[in-house]
């Protein structure tokens, strides 16, 4: 009692709750915890990746370009790695959480989170995207909401169709891109293969990202993920574009909704088919390198000889 007394007297009190306040406010439940992470990633992803659409639609050019939207969703997927990957792994794509299910790295049940926490971050990114710029969109389009035309500016938010592709290209555009994304993913993962080095994942997945954008890009804007395209259509329904959102591009919503599904598990099917399932297993890769040594990697070599290094 003596000693409570005298560590409030000395006014170290704050030190003494601290670790007590803490620990009431931490959230031990994984579920919670891991819906709070993917959404705040998921957030912070779209809030830099629309807001460098938003500044190069607004700014006509001056404050950048493609390029630059590019660099901006890359940029804007590493940072959401870092900050919910070892929670919720950061899917921040429901296509990414859909695969992943499909090969068991993540549970069915946990699906349905996944999908709204994405949605949620989405959607609240758009919404503080569109409070921040809307004087600037405001200013471009003379307060005259559009989704097409010259002063169109619906597409900062969702994606939309290039006027020269049809439903059948744009599909397969959105098919092939998330394909390429998940194929990928798949490599920089896999362990016996050539993965990225650890805490290098971030700046991995960004550089895929912005790689996937200024190769596959144009047609469509390259949503390549259904809830980062879904939450701000939805946002810009609310927000004064109307129902023409959900009417452009003969229709266009659904496409970047169902053909990432679809791309995603081709994608990680593909990578599997043609190298994770063929790794040798390690008894036999042991036995291998300690019968043949000309089969040792040349990083295990002492002095140019074949003695391996332990």
């Amino acid at each position: 009692m003596k000693q409570e007394v005298s560590t409030m007297e000395d006014g170290s009190i704050q030190s003494y709750l601290a670790p007590t306040v803490v620990s009431k406010l931490k959230i031990k439940n994984k579920c919670i915890r891991v819906v709070l992470a993917e959404t705040l990633c998921t957030f912070i992803m779209m809030v830099f990746g629309l807001g460098t659409v938003a500044q190069v639609v607004t700014g006509n050019g001056v404050f950048g370009e493609y390029f630059s939207i590019n660099v901006g969703f890359g940029l804007g997927v590493a940072m959401g790695v870092h900050i919910g990957g070892k929670v919720s792994g950061a899917h921040m794509n429901a296509a990414v959480s859909f695969t992943m299910c499909v090969f068991g790295r993540l549970r069915w049940k946990m699906f349905p989170l996944y999908v709204f926490a994405q949605f949620l971050g989405s959607f609240l990114a758009a919404g503080t995207i569109y409070l921040l710029y809307y004087d600037a969109i405001h200013h471009y389009c003379g307060g005259n909401f559009t989704v097409s035309g010259p002063k169109a500016t619906a597409g900062i938010f969702a994606t939309y169709p290039a006027p020269y592709i049809s439903i059948y290209t744009g599909f397969f555009d959105q098919v092939l891109g998330t394909a390429m994304l998940l194929l990928c993913l798949m490599a920089l993962a896999d362990q016996r293969n050539q993965p990225v080095v650890p805490g290098g994942e971030p700046v991995g997945v960004g550089l895929l990202v912005i790689l996937i954008g200024v190769s596959l890009g144009s047609n469509s804007g390259y949503a390549i993920n259904p809830t980062r395209d879904l939450g701000p259509r939805v946002f810009t329904l609310m927000a004064g574009w109307g129902m023409e959102v959900f009417r452009a591009g003969n229709g266009w919503w659904w496409v970047p909704l169902v053909a990432p599904f679809i791309g995603g598990v081709t994608g990680a099917l593909t990578y599997k088919a043609f190298v994770e399932l063929h790794h040798p297993d390690l008894k036999s890769t042991k036995t291998q390198s300690a019968e043949d040594p000309e089969s040792v990697p040349l990083e295990k070599c002492k002095n140019g000889s074949t003695e391996m290094s332990v």
